[in-house]
C-alpha cells in the first residue's frame, strides 16, 4: 500500500471511528433532555437519531472498506469489499440520510405554514429511491450515464429544499433566521458541488466510453460481476480521483446527519404568530 494511501484510509477510519462515538453522545444527551422536550419533538428527533445510525454506520463500513464501483475496484482483499456488499449498505445509508432531510424539511414546513415545503419534503425520498435505482443501473451495466441521472436528483432534491427555506425565509421569526440561513447554506453548498464537480466528473466518464466504444453489461450479467469480482488496488493514481468526495462524504455528510439530532424545537417560536396560517 502506498504511503499516501495508507495515511488516508487511516484517517477515514479514524474519523469514522469518532462518527460513531459523536452519534453515541448524541443518543445519550438526546435520552436526558427527554424529559425537557415536547413529546412530538423527542419522537422526531428520535427518529433523526435512529436514521443517522444507518447513515453513521454504513459510513464506517465504507471507510473501512473503500470501493470505487464501475471499474470493481477495492482497497482491502475480501468478499465484503465487493461492490454487491458496498453498493447494498451505500442503499440503505443514502435513503436513511435522505429521509433525515425530508423529515426536517416536514417540520420546517409544518410550523412555517409552507406549501411549497411539504411539497418538497414529500417528493424528496421518491426522487433518491429513483437515483439509487439509477446507481444500480450504473454498478451493474458500468455505464456512467445513470450515475450522471443519480447525482443530478440529489442535486434537484437539495435544490427543491433550498428554494422551500427562502420561499420561508420572509415569514420565519428573526430570532430564528441563523437555523434556516445555516441549512439553506449547506444545501446551496451541496447544490454548487454536485453540479460543478460530481455531475461533470460523471458527464466526462461516460462520454470517454463512449469515445473508446466500452461495451457495457447487462443488468444481470453486472450484478453476477459485482457479487464475484473485485480489483485490489493500493495505488494513489488508481484513487485520487475519488478521494475528495469520498472524503467529504465520509465526514461533512455524517456530521450534518448527527446534527439534525440536535435542532431545537421549532413549535411556537421560530416562526412569526401573524404568519403561522399564511401559505407559500
Amino acid at each position: 500500500m502506498s504511503t499516501e494511501i495508507f495515511l488516508w484510509w487511516t484517517l477515514l477510519c479514524a474519523v469514522s471511528a469518532a462518527n460513531i462515538f459523536a452519534w453515541s453522545l448524541s443518543a445519550k444527551a438526546l435520552k436526558e433532555r427527554r424529559e425537557a422536550l415536547p413529546v412530538a419533538v423527542y419522537a422526531s428527533r428520535r427518529l433523526q437519531l435512529i436514521l443517522a445510525a444507518g447513515y453513521v454506520f454504513g459510513c464506517a463500513y465504507r471507510s473501512a472498506l473503500p470501493v470505487f464501483d464501475v471499474p470493481r475496484m477495492v482497497l482491502v482483499d475480501t468478499w465484503f469489499s465487493s461492490v454487491i456488499v458496498g453498493r447494498s449498505v451505500a442503499t440503505v445509508a443514502e435513503l436513511c440520510f435522505v429521509a433525515q432531510w425530508s423529515l426536517l424539511m416536514w417540520e420546517i414546513a409544518k410550523h412555517g405554514g409552507s406549501r411549497i415545503g411539504r411539497i418538497s419534503a414529500g417528493m424528496i425520498v421518491p426522487l433518491i429511491v429513483i437515483a439509487e435505482t439509477c446507481s444500480w443501473y450504473s454498478v451493474t451495466t458500468t455505464s456512467n450515464l445513470g450515475h450522471v441521472i443519480e447525482e443530478s436528483l440529489w442535486g434537484i432534491s437539495a435544490s427543491m429544499m433550498a428554494i422551500s427555506l427562502v420561499a420561508i425565509w420572509p415569514r420565519c421569526d428573526p430570532a430564528r433566521r441563523p437555523l434556516l440561513a445555516a441549512i439553506c447554506a449547506v444545501a446551496v453548498g451541496y447544490v454548487a458541488y454536485m453540479f460543478l464537480v460530481d455531475v461533470p466528473m460523471y458527464w466526462t466518464r461516460w462520454l470517454a466510453d463512449e469515445a473508446s466504444g466500452r461495451a457495457y453489461m447487462s443488468v444481470s450479467q453486472g450484478a453476477l460481476d459485482a457479487s464475484v469480482r473485485w480489483v485490489v488496488s493500493q495505488h494513489w493514481e488508481d484513487w485520487k480521483n475519488e478521494i475528495i468526495w469520498m472524503s467529504l462524504y465520509f465526514s461533512a455528510a455524517v456530521w450534518l446527519s448527527i446534527s439534525f439530532v440536535h435542532v431545537p424545537p421549532l413549535q411556537g417560536f421560530m416562526f412569526a404568530a401573524r404568519s403561522r396560517s399564511a401559505k407559500s
